[in-house]
């Protein structure tokens, strides 16, 4: 196919170029800067501007089979609802359109585990739990779950469209290069004494996701949505860091934050977004590392051949990759 890709630079995105290439399609890039994009093996063409300008989707979506689109506003520090709208929700009402105009039948969007409620280790949460606090009050969460609806509705009402919503897990491995989800990872590397919250993720290998959604674009079925996790990889933060201990082989000693500390630190960072400053901290963010999320991704195995790398192996590929740099 003649894939129009969305959100090339990021994590996620500089993955599933990689994927779409090795897989023989032919790849088109929208992105901001020439030199937003850092895979530089094979051959893919690129163009810059914004994918919030209706013109410039029509005009770099025009003679493609597909659209992939990664692009994602994830910046928890933003004041805002409106801030996290343009890309996470209009966008997709957009490419639609875009989609209507040209003639273009078939979209894989990637959204967040987040709007699909989490479960428990005991039982796992599937496709069919609603979303749950408290990620409903999560600008970006909430935004995300827009744009999904936007995408399943009109797919609801138009069989003969193929568009498929994979929602990742926490995304851990290698091109991370800003870096977004690796964060969490440096942030205890090697250091002696770690603190966490006691909260958890529903960690995956970006690449595994990155072959979802490549899968996606020919299989799947319409309208529905694929949880992209790794099942055994539901950990606490406390845990990721004592794997990623072992992993690259030093020692560390990790204690788990209490919530009312959490709590207090989030309604300090309130007063702070108040009064205008951009900082992560706030009531609704530090409320998500609280909870512990359980998700089963069978449906992703199934249906669209999801590889379940290990954590462990993910981890040191991220590290490889940061020292070969």
């Amino acid at each position: 196919m003649r894939v129009l890709l969305l959100g090339a630079s990021g994590l996620l995105g500089h993955n599933v170029l990689r994927r779409l290439l090795d897989e023989g399609h032919t790849v088109r890039v929208l992105v901001r800067r020439p030199d937003a994009v850092r895979w530089h093996e094979g051959s893919y063409e690129t163009v810059t501007g914004s994918l919030t300008d209706f013109a410039t989707l029509l005009g770099v979506a025009a003679d493609c089979d597909a659209i992939v689109n990664c692009a994602g506003v994830t910046d928890m520090s933003l004041l805002h609802r409106e801030d996290y709208r343009a890309v996470n929700t209009t966008l997709c009402a957009k490419l639609l359109e875009v989609m209507k105009r040209l003639g273009i039948r078939t979209l894989v969007h990637a959204s967040t585990v987040n709007t699909i409620g989490y479960g428990t280790a005991d039982r796992l949460a599937d496709e069919r739990e609603p979303m749950r606090a408290p990620f409903t009050e999560s600008y970006y969460a909430e935004s995300k779950r827009e744009g999904e609806w936007l995408l399943t509705e009109w797919a609801r009402r138009n069989p003969e469209w193929h568009i498929v919503v994979v929602n990742p897990g926490y995304m851990v491995g290698p091109w991370d290069v800003k870096p977004s989800s690796g964060r969490l990872l440096l942030a205890g590397y090697r250091r002696p004494l770690m603190f966490a919250p006691r909260g958890g993720k529903a960690f995956v290998d970006v690449r595994d996701v990155a072959a979802a959604i490549a899968a996606a674009l020919t299989r799947g079925v319409n309208g529905e949505r694929y949880i992209a996790v790794n099942s055994r990889e539901c950990h606490s933060v406390k845990e990721l860091y004592e794997l990623q201990a072992r992993v690259m082989g030093y020692r560390q000693r990790v204690v788990e934050l209490p919530d009312g500390l959490l709590a207090a630190a989030g309604r300090v960072g309130d007063v702070l977004r108040r009064c205008g400053v951009r900082t992560e901290l706030s009531t609704r963010n530090v409320r998500q590392l609280m909870v512990r999320e359980y998700y089963d991704s069978s449906h992703a195995v199934s249906n669209l051949s999801m590889p379940q790398t290990p954590l462990e192996q993910s981890i040191r590929d991220f590290y490889e990759w940061r020292d070969e740099r």
